[in-house]
C-alpha cells in the first residue's frame, strides 16, 4: 500500500501499518510527539491501522486536534485522580475545550486546596506511565459494564447512542472511560499542566438536571508554554469585567434578588446614563422618533407575532394559562410588537415613510441559570432598540444607515478593531422553526448578501443563527476568555408586517406591505459596558467616566481653595470630587489610581497662591502645573470630541 503524507511525499509497505508505526518509521522524534493522526482527512487514534492507500497526517501538539487529543487525554488522567481521591464521586463528561479542557463530576464543591490535592495525584497517576487501550462493546454489554461500574451518567449517554454506533471505551491502569477518543499512548506523554477553577455546571447544560462540579484545567507539553499561559490567564482574570467592575463599584449581584439581576451601583448608572443620552441624541439627530411603550403585554400580542410559539420558553409569563378566566400576560423579551401599534395608530402614506422609531427598552428573557455571568448574559436589560419601517426600494439605503450608525457607535467608543461580523441565516433543513417560506427566505439573504458586498463588510455565514422571522447581521465581539458575543443586531424583516396587517398608500394609490429593519446602535447597554470594563482594563475613556476630577489638596489648610476649584470644575459641566481627609498626599494619589481616575488635580500652598493646579493623569503622570481654566479648556475638549486619550498616548510612544 501506499501512504501520502502531508507534505506529498509517499511511503510503501507491504503489511497494514498503524499510524504510530508509521510515525517511528519517519523518525523516531516524531513518533514521541505525536498525539494523534488523520487518515484520509479522518480524525484518528495514534493505534488506528492503515490497511490501504491512504493520505496519512502525523498530528503533533503543534496541530490543532493534536493539541486536543493531548488535552483529552489530560482530562482522563484528571478523571482516573478524582476517581482515586473520591471513590464516590460519579463521571460525566471530559471534553478538550479551546485552550484546554474540563470534566464533570457528581461530586461536592471543590476548593482551590482539593484541586491541588487532585493534581498531586494526576502526577502520580502520569509518573505509573500507564499504557492506555481502547476497545469497544456492544451496546447491550456497555450497558452493562458501567452499570456495574456505577456511573449513571455515563450509562445514560450510551442509552441516547444511535443503536448502530461504535462504543469505545478508553483504559489506563485501574481507570476505564466510555469515549470516542483519541488519546495518547501512554500517561508519561503527558509533560505540564494546571487545574485552573472549578464550578457548578448542570448535567447536559439544563437547570432542571442535577448540578455537578466541573473541573478546568489546560495542558502543554513544556512547562515554559504552561507558566506563559497561566500568567496570561493571571492578567485576564485582573481584567475580567465581573471581578473588576465589582471592586470598582460598578455593579453587584445580591442572591435574594436573583440571578442574572445585577444592581447598577450609581458609578455604573452614570456610565450608562451617558452612553444613553449619546445615543439618543444620536439616533435624534439620524431622524429618529422616540417611543415609550409597556415592559408587559398581554399573550394576544406575542401570538400575533409568534413569539408565542417560537420564544415562549424565554419569556416571563405572568398568569395560569390553564384558569379559563385568567388573563395572561408577559413580560416583553423584545419592543418590536409595541412599536408596529405605534405605526397603525394612522395611516401612513409613502411620504411619511421610513418610519425610524427609536426607544431605550428595558427587557427580559428567561435565560438558562447554567449562562448566567456578569453583565453580559442577564435575564433583565436595556437596549439601544429600534425599528425602520420603510417601502422596499428605501431598504437598501436604510439598511446602510443602520450600519454607519453601529459603525459610529464603535468607532467613538474605540471598539472597531475588536468586532467581526456575521451574516445569521435561517436553517433550510428546519424550517418550522420560521415564518414565511424558502423563496422569501432566499430573497430575503441574497438582499442582505447584496447590501454587505456593496458596503464592503467582510463577514462570515452562518445557518441557523436567524431569528424566527428574519436573517440578521450580527457584529460579534470577544470576551477575555475568548467566548464570542452578538453585540449589536441588524435585521431584515418581511415576514411581520403581514402578521400584523401593517400598510402604506402607494404613489398609485394602493395600500402595500412595508419592508421592516430591526437594529440596535450601541446594542445592549449592560453587555456594552462589560464590553468597556475588559477593553480598557477599567481605565474607561474620560468622557465615559463617572468621576473626571479629583481635587486633593495637600492638608486641611487648602481645602478652601480645593472646594473653589472643584465648584468651577463642575461649573463647567465636569465630574469632579474632592478628597479633604486628613490623610498624606501621597495614600491619596494612591487611592485615586486605583480608583482608574482620568485626573487628579493636587493643591497647596503655590497652586492657591498662583491660582493654578498641579495635574497628575493616567496618561502622562505629573503633567505639572496649569492654570485652572487651562486645564478646564483642555478637559472640557476631551470630553466634548470624545477622545480616547490613553490609546492615542501608546501609540506615541510605541513609535
Amino acid at each position: 500500500m501506499i501512504i501520502t503524507l502531508k507534505d506529498g511525499s509517499k511511503k510503501e509497505y507491504a503489511q497494514p501499518m498503524s499510524i504510530i508505526d508509521i510515525a517511528k518509521d519517519i523518525s523516531e522524534g516524531l513518533a514521541r510527539a505525536a498525539c494523534a493522526g488523520e487518515v484520509d482527512g479522518e480524525w484518528v487514534d495514534l493505534r488506528t491501522v492503515v490497511d490501504k492507500d491512504a493520505q496519512v497526517a502525523i498530528l503533533t501538539f503543534d496541530s490543532p486536534r493534536g493539541k486536543d487529543a493531548y488535552r483529552h487525554t489530560t482530562s482522563h488522567i484528571l478523571a482516573q485522580a478524582v476517581k482515586r481521591l473520591y471513590p464516590e464521586a460519579k463521571c460525566a463528561i471530559g471534553p478538550w475545550i479551546e485552550d484546554g479542557f474540563y470534566y464533570d463530576f457528581d461530586i461536592p464543591p471543590l476548593s482551590r486546596e482539593d484541586l491541588d490535592k487532585i493534581e498531586k495525584e494526576m502526577k502520580k497517576v502520569i509518573k505509573e506511565n500507564h499504557p492506555i487501550n481502547r476497545f469497544t462493546l456492544p451496546r447491550e454489554e456497555a450497558i452493562a459494564f458501567m452499570k456495574e461500574k456505577e456511573e449513571p451518567y455515563k450509562v445514560e449517554l450510551i442509552e441516547d447512542l444511535p443503536e448502530d454506533a461504535e462504543i469505545s471505551f478508553y483504559e489506563q491502569g485501574d481507570f476505564t472511560d466510555l469515549c470516542a477518543g483519541p488519546h495518547l499512548m501512554s500517561t508519561k506523554y503527558v509533560k505540564a499542566f494546571k487545574l485552573t477553577s472549578s464550578s457548578g455546571a448542570y448535567w447536559r447544560g439544563s437547570e432542571k438536571n442535577k448540578m455537578l462540579t466541573r473541573i478546568y484545567g489546560t495542558s502543554f507539553t513544556k512547562k515554559a508554554d504552561l507558566e506563559e499561559r497561566l500568567e496570561f490567564l493571571e492578567n485576564i482574570k485582573k481584567r475580567d469585567h465581573n471581578k473588576l467592575g465589582r471592586d470598582m463599584g460598578i455593579f453587584t449581584t445580591v442572591d435574594v434578588i436573583g440571578q442574572g439581576l445585577p444592581l447598577l451601583m450609581p458609578k455604573g448608572a452614570a456610565i450608562i446614563q451617558t452612553l444613553q443620552r449619546w445615543i439618543e441624541d444620536e439616533e435624534e439627530r439620524r431622524g429618529y422618533m422616540r417611543t415609550k411603550t409597556p415592559l408587559m403585554a398581554k399573550k394576544d400580542l406575542y401570538v400575533i407575532s409568534d413569539h408565542w410559539d417560537h420564544y415562549k420558553e424565554g419569556m416571563f409569563i405572568l398568569g395560569d394559562e390553564e384558569k379559563e378566566d385568567s388573563e395572561v400576560f408577559a413580560l416583553r423579551p423584545m419592543t418590536c410588537p409595541f412599536q408596529y401599534y405605534v405605526y397603525k395608530n394612522s395611516q401612513k402614506s409613502y411620504r411619511d415613510l421610513p418610519c425610524r422609531y427609536g426607544e431605550t427598552s428595558t427587557l427580559f428573557r428567561n435565560e438558562d441559570s447554567g449562562e448566567m455571568h456578569g453583565l453580559t448574559r442577564v435575564r433583565q436589560f436595556t437596549i439601544s432598540e429600534g425599528h425602520l419601517i420603510c417601502t422596499p426600494e428605501q431598504t437598501e439605503e436604510e439598511f446602510k444607515g443602520c450600519v454607519d450608525l453601529a459603525k459610529y457607535c464603535m468607532t467613538t467608543l474605540g471598539l472597531q478593531d475588536d468586532v467581526t461580523y456575521r451574516l445569521s441565516l435561517w436553517d433550510p433543513n428546519n424550517q418550522d422553526k420560521y415564518l414565511g417560506n424558502e423563496t422569501l427566505w432566499n430573497e430575503v439573504q441574497d438582499i442582505m448578501r447584496r447590501i454587505l458586498d456593496d458596503i464592503g463588510i467582510e463577514y462570515t455565514e452562518e445557518e441557523g443563527e436567524a431569528a424566527f422571522y428574519g436573517p440578521k447581521l450580527d457584529i460579534q465581539a470577544k470576551n477575555v476568555y475568548g467566548k464570542e458575543d452578538t453585540m449589536i443586531t441588524i435585521q431584515l424583516d418581511m415576514f411581520l408586517a403581514e402578521r400584523f396587517d401593517m400598510t402604506y398608500i402607494d404613489k398609485d394609490g394602493e395600500k402595500k406591505r412595508p419592508y421592516i429593519i430591526h437594529r440596535t446602535s450601541l446594542g445592549c447597554y449592560e453587555r456594552t459596558l462589560a464590553w468597556l470594563i475588559e477593553k480598557y482594563e477599567g481605565m474607561l475613556p474620560t468622557w465615559i467616566c463617572p468621576e473626571q476630577v479629583r481635587v486633593l489638596p495637600i492638608s486641611e489648610k487648602y481645602a478652601d481653595y480645593a472646594a473653589k476649584v472643584l465648584d468651577a470644575l463642575k461649573e463647567n459641566g465636569i465630574k469632579a470630587t474632592m478628597d479633604n481627609r486628613s490623610e498624606k498626599i501621597g495614600y491619596k494619589i494612591r487611592e485615586a489610581r486605583m480608583d482608574r481616575l482620568p485626573y487628579m488635580l493636587v493643591v497647596g500652598a503655590k497652586e492657591e497662591e498662583e491660582g493654578k493646579v498641579s495635574v497628575r493623569s493616567r496618561f502622562l503622570g505629573d503633567e505639572g502645573q496649569k492654570g485652572l481654566e487651562e486645564f478646564m479648556d483642555s478637559i472640557c475638549r476631551e470630553i466634548r470630541t470624545k477622545e480616547i486619550r490613553k490609546i492615542e498616548v501608546e501609540e506615541k510612544k510605541e513609535k
